[in-house]
């Protein structure tokens, strides 16, 4: 099932992936908010389909982790999607944490529960997730995703922090959930 609903369009996994619950070790919870790259878009670590040793997972088959250091700080967390060599993938930007929420407080420290994954580097400190998760396959330990039931309503808004290719609708959020790393503009 991780491998058909990841290698598809990479805008149609992120769309999909809201409402989807993802684990790490048993620790995680509802995906509530990510952003679409693909290898064609210029924000994307793969632009021009260049294979380097730090996006090399993204061009694994969908249905692997691609995790990177962002600005040496933090560690981000992206899901692979469509055909191996392609270089699509979507950044988890927030989760609304429903599983391991003491493990959570203990890896993040005394924050409010709305904080403990709300971005990318907050979540994957508060999942545990670092470079050695990167290029693992999303269907065996320590991952576990859980496809959503329903259809939930979607926010639809441009992706945040960007200098190249600001302007495109590629982010995606769970409409009135309360875990956004940000609000999306009307």
């Amino acid at each position: 099932m991780i491998a058909e609903f990841f290698q598809r369009p990479v805008l149609d996994v992120a769309r999909a992936l809201i409402g989807a619950e993802l684990y790490v070790d048993g620790v995680g919870g509802r995906i509530v908010e990510v952003e679409a790259y693909h290898p064609d878009d210029q924000a994307s670590h793969a632009y021009g389909n260049r294979r380097t040793a730090r996006n090399g997972a993204m061009f694994l088959a969908g249905g692997h982790a691609y995790v990177y250091r962002s600005y040496g700080v933090h560690w981000c967390l992206n899901l692979v999607c469509e055909a191996e060599g392609l270089a699509a993938a979507v950044l988890l930007r927030a989760l609304e944490p429903t599983r391991g929420l003491d493990e959570m407080r203990a890896r993040r420290g005394a924050v409010g529960d709305r904080l403990l994954c709300s971005g990318p580097g907050r979540l994957c400190e508060a999942l545990g997730v670092t470079r050695d998760q990167d290029g693992l396959r999303l269907d065996r330990p320590p991952f576990e995703v859980i496809a959503r039931t329903g259809e939930p309503e979607l926010l639809v808004g441009t992706r945040i922090g960007l200098t190249k290719a600001p302007d495109l609708p590629w982010r995606f959020g769970l409409a009135g959930s309360r875990y956004l790393s940000r609000p999306f503009r009307a």
